[in-house]
């Protein structure tokens, strides 16, 4: 089952981790944190990613040790590192390690973005065509997403939620399984924050021609979406 595109950024400058998660969650990306390269590697061994973002000077453990411990255990996803070093000696052991692409700081977030994008072509996470359930249709590769035609402003969240639903037909998911799929291992919500996101993603569909009960519940199990035609 394809979700967003999850990454790691391993970061210890709280401003560029606060920049970065606030920019690239809303490019619709699922962002886990961590704060130095130890708790780094091991988050990038023990979870999946499409693809990990790594300071170079980090603390307990470099970036550039990371680079090469992934790599020698066979770790095949995309490595970006930031790197505050514009030397060529830096970017040639940057990429001797193994990482595929460097961006130096201080750096252009929109340019961060596009390097992302292109690594994840490159490595074949290209993103999946346009998903569609009667006339709401989500495109991946523009975020957009439109009810006859009409175009939805949503959060990311209620984005995610929203292909969640569309990518898995009429499948019930119950609010913890949302939690699970939809929450970072940072955030602490509870059953009552899909609740609330449920019912203002309806609005929204509703304020655009959707029928009310486009996202069914399910009492006692969860949500779907439902066939009106």
């Amino acid at each position: 089952m394809s979700q967003s595109m999850k990454l790691l950024l391993v970061e210890d400058d709280e401003r560029v981790t606060e920049a970065l998660v606030e920019y690239l969650t809303d490019q619709h990306y699922l962002i886990d944190i961590a704060h130095d390269g130890e708790i780094g590697l091991q988050m990038a061994e023990s979870s999946n990613y499409n693809l990990i973002i790594l300071d170079v000077m980090l603390p307990k453990l470099d970036g550039i040790t990371i680079c090469k411990r992934l790599r020698e255990k066979g770790y095949n996803t995309p490595l970006l590192i930031l790197t505050a070093k514009d030397t060529r000696t830096d970017k040639i052991l940057g990429l001797d390690a193994g990482a595929d692409d460097y961006v130096v700081k201080p750096f252009d977030l929109e340019v961060l973005s596009a390097r992302i994008r292109a690594l994840l072509r490159r490595w074949g996470e290209s993103l999946p065509p346009v998903l569609r359930w009667e006339h709401l249709q989500l495109d991946p590769t523009s975020c957009e997403v439109t009810y006859q035609g009409k175009l939805l402003s949503l959060t990311p969240k209620e984005y995610r939620l929203l292909e969640l639903f569309l990518r898995n037909g009429r499948r019930v998911f119950s609010r913890s399984a949302i939690l699970d799929l939809l929450w970072s291992w940072e955030e602490i919500p509870t059953e009552a924050t899909v609740k609330t996101h449920i019912k203002s993603l309806r609005s929204k569909l509703k304020a655009v021609g959707a029928p009310g009960n486009l996202i069914e519940t399910v009492y006692g199990l969860g949500y779907r979406l439902k066939e009106n035609s």
